[in-house]
């Protein structure tokens, strides 16, 4: 039996039909300027986002990175959730290429408010690094793939423009976001300077993300994408499952939601296991829960759990995180809880 994959929304495999929207793509090359399906997609994704111009970039993580080296300058700080992506799974790199320092602020779900912005704005001084950005994620991942509300970020856009702060829109899943929310996804990204957006996430795409913003910052992070190694060729292959993915699977989020409250019913239900949040507050794709010590860390658990067919993924010394997405289904949930309260029935049993 295949395992039933929830380590994360990103190990989908792309669909008949994205596939054949890939193999019609007319293609070009990107680094030369003549792509027409990635100009195509960074049309659409400026249009969407409601912003002069979008750069197709082969990751998240370049988006967010291009964004900061474009905005920043080497002593800068950068404010952000303490939990954030560009803190925890970039590596380092605001400071490794930017040359930036990163400000944790605090607050619930990877939330933060504008007070906390306001606070954390340092004084003109020759001694301190220059307040310069604010990365807001949306949807926040370690914080529970919570959802910011939009009158919370307008709060805090209003705070950051009155500190002349440039604002960037860490939107990985920015249409998880939306879709659970209720607002599009202009209505987010018009607080923002810059926005990236990742399509290999719940959308369901093979590879790729974008950066959008004005026209002559995404000019100069073009240049800095090729700097970092970001210039693809034949790009369009991924482009055109973008598109689709765009025209297609954003509507669909809704199933996934609805099948991470199930997911967190059925676990709700397992004794020994906590979730992080009741399972009708669970706020888009990701269930957070937590196992006691007895059974063993988090990390011995998810290799317990893998051996009996269901694969998720450690976000802490006892807490687990399952993803879902277009690749599992209902019945795959229903099939996924059982096994996980065989596994842990097992484990508390034995030890």
């Amino acid at each position: 039996m295949d395992a039933i994959d929830l380590r994360s929304d990103t190990v989908t495999k792309p669909t008949p039909a994205m596939w054949e929207a890939m193999r019609r793509a007319e293609l070009g090359d990107d680094v030369l300027g003549d792509e027409p399906t990635v100009a195509a997609l960074e049309s659409k994704v400026a249009a969407l986002l409601g912003m002069e111009s979008a750069l197709f970039t082969p990751s998240g993580t370049m988006a967010n990175q291009l964004a900061i080296r474009c905005a920043c300058e080497p002593g800068d700080e950068i404010l952000a959730h303490r939990d954030s992506h560009i803190v925890h799974y970039e590596t380092g790199a605001p400071a490794a290429l930017s040359g930036c320092m990163v400000a944790p602020l605090d607050g619930d779900g990877g939330l933060f408010d504008a007070d906390a912005v306001h606070s954390a704005v340092r004084g003109r001084d020759i001694h301190s690094p220059r307040t310069r950005m604010v990365v807001v994620e949306n949807t926040h991942n370690r914080g529970g793939g919570t959802v910011w509300p939009l009158e919370r970020l307008q709060a805090v856009a209003g705070a950051a423009r009155r500190a002349s702060l440039h604002l960037h829109l860490d939107g990985a899943r920015l249409a998880n976001a939306t879709v659970a929310a209720g607002y599009s996804m202009r209505d987010a990204a018009q607080h923002f300077d810059t926005a990236s957006m990742c399509f290999s996430k719940g959308l369901g795409c093979p590879v790729g993300s974008a950066l959008a913003g004005p026209r002559a910052l995404i000019d100069r992070a073009r240049r800095f994408r090729k700097m970092f190694g970001g210039g693809m060729r034949q790009s369009g292959l991924l482009a055109a499952a973008a598109i689709w993915a765009l025209d297609h699977h954003v509507a669909r989020l809704a199933e996934d939601h609805a099948n991470a409250k199930r997911l967190a019913r059925g676990l709700a239900g397992v004794s020994g296991l906590r979730l992080d949040v009741e399972p009708e507050s669970t706020p888009s794709n990701m269930v957070f829960f937590r196992v006691p010590r007895e059974i063993g860390d988090a990390a011995e658990v998810a290799r317990l759990l893998a051996s009996r067919g269901v694969r998720v993924i450690p976000m802490g010394p006892q807490r687990l995180r399952a993803v879902t997405h277009l690749d599992v289904n209902a019945a795959a949930i229903d099939g996924a809880i059982d096994l996980i309260r065989a596994a842990v029935a097992g484990a508390a049993s034995a030890r």
